[in-house]
């Protein structure tokens, strides 16, 4: 049985319903909504059979999440999937960061920038008419479908919940003083404030974009999430910030039309991730025609001309006129402000992230903490892997009860132009883990069979860039790292592979799939003269 929980009169009313364990998309196309309004979205269309209160119980609810990104419902769904009685509590649109202003968006206009390349490249292979009136690109019809899209993806998030049987709550969350197991919601439709009790609380309200300082720096500019609100492509375009959200939109931007700008507070982007990655991305910007502003300690103020458009001042002195979109990409901060943290006992770290042990729990008994508000790893399909560790471990029974996920050989995908694909460590941090002695490196350079009949220069084609990274005798794989077109596409299996302690060895023993980019990692020189393990 699940519960769904209504305002009848100023209770808490509980509803009975038999569960339905069908998770498929196609189940969900028969459910409609209910007449429930208020604080409580509604967690079933029908089947609503006798009612009893929770406030005969202790508790309302066995697990409250706060936050319904794909973290918090992922741990929530699991959870309900062993009985658990559990409720989400959320403020804004299902699906957080990732479905409504990141991953998910952005992957949709990565994938217009994509095509805008295809067919800038198609007079290559016999192609005519990109020079023509015959092409053209409509940013209003692909804003238009791709909000569209993420609507969906709402839905099919609500029905989702409502499918496994758990309750989905309207309103701004707080934990209660003294950490009981206690929350305080203040509803959406601006009815009286509620409190709930549950035996397990988790915190999983992800982060949000921030601006630096400086005179008119955040009235004239956006964050990544106004991106996804703007109405026309720029003309031009100033980007600021080195990581990896600021060089996937600058890439979008200047692969659709926009004389795009990236700014950098020192040499170059990406300063994190391993040295190849980084100067071949540098130099794929260039070529392209991004234009860097290196070393430039970031922007000192930006004002409004009279005709509309915006001169950006950096703090080395340029300056950057005729400018119409800024897009501040330098920084995130978790969205905890308004949890009463500190009064429930909850405490946290740099820059405002919560505090959590290797099994999600927070100093205060209880409360749990996943994703971006941790600052561990954020990416989705991390906080989605810990939150289901999570539930079960709480809710799964003894043979669950060591159950925490791992953030070691974490897979990730940088979706800049070309793609980017890492896993593992870097050559420097190799060398001061393993030592220089204990590590040997296996590189590989060279232009996708895509750019073989254009007739252009050698060095004026793309270039991917692969590099293997392995310790001790055996040639253990602990990095692995790749640039260039596919990247995204081929990191997913070698992330398998090194994750079970694959060797170079391992790497060489399989056969070669020809011709694609990916068999460069399997064949890698010297091939076949590795010790296997």
């Amino acid at each position: 049985m699940i519960a769904v929980v209504s305002t009848l009169g100023g209770r808490v009313v509980a509803f009975s319903a038999h569960r339905v364990t069908n998770y498929s998309t196609a189940a969900f196309a028969t459910v409609t909504s209910t007449s429930l309004r208020g604080r409580v979205r509604p967690a079933f269309g029908t089947q609503l059979a006798s009612s009893t209160t929770f406030e005969e119980d202790e508790y309302d609810f066995d697990y409250i999440v706060i936050g319904a990104g794909s973290g918090g419902i992922a741990s929530a769904r699991r959870a309900a999937s062993y009985g658990a009685k559990v409720a989400v509590v959320e403020k804004g649109r299902l699906g957080g960061t990732c479905v409504n202003v990141g991953c998910v968006p952005k992957k949709v206009m990565w994938n217009a920038a994509s095509i805008a390349e295809t067919l800038h490249d198609m007079k290559h292979y016999g192609f005519s008419g990109y020079d023509s009136d015959a092409i053209s690109f409509d940013w209003p019809f692909i804003k238009e479908a791709r909000d569209k899209y993420i609507l969906r993806l709402n839905g099919i998030y609500e029905r989702n919940m409502a499918n496994s049987g758990v309750t989905s709550i309207l309103g701004e969350a707080s934990l209660t003083d003294g950490g009981n197991g206690g929350i305080t919601v203040v509803p959406s439709d601006g009815s009286e404030t509620v409190s709930y009790k549950a035996k397990h609380i988790l915190i999983a309200t992800g982060g949000y974009p921030t601006f630096p300082g400086g005179d008119g720096v955040k009235e004239h500019s956006i964050s990544s999430d106004g991106f996804f609100e703007l109405e026309e492509l720029p003309r031009r375009a100033v980007v600021v910030g080195a990581g990896y959200i600021a060089v996937e939109l600058a890439g979008v931007l200047q692969a659709l039309g926009t004389e795009t700008n990236l700014v950098v507070r020192k040499e170059a982007a990406m300063r994190e991730f391993d040295e190849m990655l980084r100067d071949t991305l540098d130099e794929e910007m260039q070529r392209q025609g991004i234009a860097i502003h290196r070393n430039t300690n970031g922007v000192k103020s930006i004002s409004l001309d009279d005709d509309g458009l915006k001169t950006v001042h950096l703090e080395n002195g340029e300056v950057i006129t005729g400018v119409d979109t800024v897009l501040m990409a330098a920084g995130r901060a978790p969205s905890v402000n308004t949890l009463n943290l500190t009064g429930a006992g909850v405490e946290q770290g740099d820059k405002g992230y919560i505090q959590v042990n290797d099994y999600s729990e927070t100093t205060a008994n209880g409360v749990y903490a996943l994703g971006d508000v941790c600052g561990n790893i954020e990416l989705t399909p991390m906080a989605i892997a810990t939150g289901r560790r999570l539930a079960d471990r709480l809710f799964g029974g003894p043979e669950h009860s060591g159950a925490k996920v791992s953030y070691e050989y974490v897979p990730t995908v940088v979706f800049s132009h070309p793609p980017i694909g890492t896993i593992g460590v870097t050559e420097a941090q190799a060398i001061e883990k393993y030592g220089e002695d204990n590590v040997k490196v296996y590189r590989s350079k060279f232009a996708n069979l895509y750019y073989g009949p254009w007739n252009v220069e050698a060095d004026d084609k793309p270039k991917t860039g692969m590099k293997l990274i392995c310790a001790g005798e055996t040639e253990l794989v602990v990095g692995l790292h790749v640039i260039g077109m596919g990247a995204d596409e081929m990191l997913q299996g070698f992330g398998i592979a090194i994750k079970m302690g694959a060797t170079k060895a391992d790497f060489d023993a399989c056969v070669a799939i020809h011709p694609t980019a990916s068999e460069e990692f399997v064949t890698m020189f010297p091939w076949g003269l590795s010790k296997p393990a």
